[in-house]
């Protein structure tokens, strides 16, 4: 594209960046491991069919039928680890853990189980003998709940395998110390998730075995303003342990003193940690005597480094988006990004920074990619919430006179989650076409302090809701978008917020959820154990407050349904079941209310294939086309709407 600015109607606009685009040779980055001079990370490949991929020093480390993806928790992550040239990593396909040194075969190291996927491994590290892979397992037998335990499984193929610890409904972040003989751990119980009220825990390890289990930090019952979420433990070189906590009211680092007492290490106004989601997560490194950390400050990431006498340094990088983050030499690897490039795997260090992993070549100019302005606004209450706002951004095409762009609002998952802080082509495929994008960070969203964070306790579905209204009229009272064409979209948790949004307030004239939550009520009985007392802290006990469960899902109030819907649904969510798209998708034709379902047979909770992400983004703007009465560029297929 080139030549003449022309005027065109907004979402008319003419795009290169396709929804094929947002696939099309797509290789995410995630977790990182330097394994000496050998640098490994895994990459989720959408055309490859969602797969996840062991890549050492370039060069994919398995087979192309591998997928190295864990269903521990459901959302997995710490899948696996590298080390002296071996990979240990969990095969989805039966869930088991796998031994494969250099140039050789897989060895598989756990016993096949007596159904499918029966045993599930994550988080896993090997002890400095080599001897023991220690990790978590999932083990989930039919008629009860999912047990998780500590085991130590041993790495020479023998399927020789040690409980370590049970009891507690959660743990995670197993880590051994340097000399072996110490093991550190986090775990938590029901109704708490790990960003909730969690303990750290040490004990004494020895060839399989642990003893003198110690109680380090934690333990509270965690109210409105008390608890203490413990992230990443973690020992230096000297053997003295680390580890991320709120108790301050913001997630900062913090070492263990010889008089077993916690020692901050950072202070101030922003979150060294991000919420476990999924396990592996890394956001500070031992080099030499600092910790090179990534911490985020007022919303955006920051590359710093804490020196031993307690001052804190930012890193020169060109990077809003920081993660992964691990030593080597002087420096770090880590995972990086920015508003107008991709995630990349890169070595930082005194020299300067260099890529590491291949970025693809978008054959695109920097001014495609939207740069946002970061946002608060009021919201109700009196309390003010924040935003990213995207503005139409295409270098082929300019601002028709007298007319104001569409609106559509970002609601993120979780609800425990925060705004991507990098270029996303999912976003600027929107502002290519003439859309203002507003990415919400809510009350209950991270990166703002626990206060914020739990803001939502007891008020999901009305405070999140709230704000995502009230970034509409704040963005309509500057004049910056048409109130006649404002949609909202969010998928899981978020999706719930869109259906509440356009269920219970009538300031959006569209929305499209992703697998989201239309009945709380079915929701606490029908999902996976790690959110199973989710809502007991963002809505109230069930069943003892059945009514607000009631009173708050959209499926019992079709009665004030009026807006228009898109619905999109993995067929083989074990999160949000379909029976919850199902169900409104029912509603909203008994009501006459024009809505489009589009259900994908082969997708779980969150879309992977790349015919299914192009699809369900492509009916969206179909959908939403339909609505706001504008003619897309795209040649997009068919999506008829019911009642319209």
């Amino acid at each position: 594209m080139g030549g003449l600015v022309e005027a065109a109607p907004y979402g008319s606009w003419g795009s290169p960046i396709t929804a094929g685009l947002l696939v099309a040779g797509a290789a995410s980055p995630t977790e990182v491991v330097v394994d000496g001079d050998r640098v490994w990370w895994s990459e989720s490949r959408p055309d490859e069919g969602g797969r996840s991929v062991v890549v050492c020093d370039g060069v994919d480390a398995v087979s192309p039928e591998v997928n190295v993806r864990t269903l521990v928790h459901e959302y997995g992550g710490g899948a696996w680890w590298a080390f002296g040239g071996t990979l240990v990593y969990s095969d989805h396909s039966d869930q088991r853990l796998y031994r494969m040194d250099a140039g050789g075969s897989p060895t598989a190291l756990t016993p096949k189980p007596g159904s499918p996927r029966e045993f599930r491994y994550a988080d896993g590290r090997p002890t400095p003998d080599g001897r023991w892979y220690v990790c978590i397992r999932e083990s989930h037998r039919q008629g009860s709940e999912p047990a998780n335990e500590l085991v130590a499984v041993a790495l020479d193929g023998s399927l020789r395998l040690e409980v370590l610890m049970s009891g507690p409904d959660f743990v995670s972040s197993p880590r051994i110390s340097p000399d072996g003989g110490r093991l550190a751990w986090v775990q938590w119980d029901h109704p708490n998730l790990p960003w909730d009220d969690t303990e750290l825990w040490v004990a004494d390890f020895d060839d399989g075995v642990i003893s003198g289990p110690c109680l380090v930090g934690g333990g509270g019952v965690a109210e409105a303003g008390s608890g203490e979420s413990f992230f990443q433990p973690g020992w230096n070189a000297d053997g003295v342990l680390h580890v991320v906590t709120d108790r301050d009211g913001w997630w900062h680092l913090y070492r263990l003193g010889v008089d077993g007492s916690l020692e901050q290490l950072t202070s101030g106004d922003f979150e060294v940690a991000t919420p476990q989601w999924v396990f592996g997560m890394s956001r500070y490194a031992f080099v030499g005597d600092e910790v090179w950390f990534a911490r985020r400050v007022d919303g955006i990431d920051r590359l710093s480094v804490l020196v031993d006498d307690g001052t804190v340094t930012d890193v020169t990088v060109d990077s809003t988006s920081v993660g992964a983050v691990s030593a080597r030499g002087d420096g770090v690897v880590a995972v990086v990004a920015s508003w107008v490039s991709e995630p990349v795997v890169v070595a930082i260090g005194p020299g300067g920074v260099r890529e590491l992993s291949r970025r693809r070549d978008l054959n695109l100019e920097h001014g495609w990619f939207p740069v946002p302005e970061s946002v608060s606004f009021p919201t109700s209450h009196g309390e003010e919430a924040y935003a990213l706002v995207y503005p139409p951004t295409n270098p082929d095409f300019r601002v028709p006179d007298g007319e104001r762009p569409p609106l559509l609002v970002l609601a993120h998952g979780g609800p425990t989650g925060a705004a991507r802080t990098q270029l996303q082509l999912s976003i600027a495929y929107w502002t290519s076409r003439g859309f203002v994008v507003a990415d919400v960070d809510y009350r209950g969203s991270t990166g703002y302090g626990r206060p914020y964070r739990h803001r939502l306790w007891g008020e999901w579905g009305v405070a999140d809701v709230e704000d995502c209204v009230a970034v509409a009229g704040f963005l309509a009272d500057r004049g910056d978008v048409d109130v006649e064409r404002m949609a909202i979209k969010g998928g899981s948790a978020g999706g719930f917020t869109v259906l509440a949004a356009v269920t219970f307030h009538d300031v959006f004239t569209a929305g499209a959820s992703r697998y989201g939550v239309a009945d709380l009520a079915a929701l606490a009985a029908d999902t996976h154990k790690f959110e199973a007392r989710y809502l007991d802290r963002l809505v109230g006990a069930w069943p003892g407050d059945e009514a607000v469960y009631r009173a708050r899902s959209p499926i019992h109030h079709t009665d004030l349904l009026a807006t228009p819907m898109l619905l999109l649904q993995g067929a083989e969510d074990p999160i949000v079941p379909p029976n919850q798209a199902r169900s409104m998708a029912d509603a909203l034709s008994e009501k006459g209310v024009p809505f489009a379902y589009l259900e994908f047979p082969d997708e779980g909770h969150g879309f992977r294939r790349a015919p299914n992400i192009v699809r369900a983004l492509e009916a969206e703007l179909s959908f939403f086309a339909q609505r706001f009465g504008f003619d897309p560029a795209d040649d997009l297929p068919p999506l008829e709407a019911n009642g319209a």
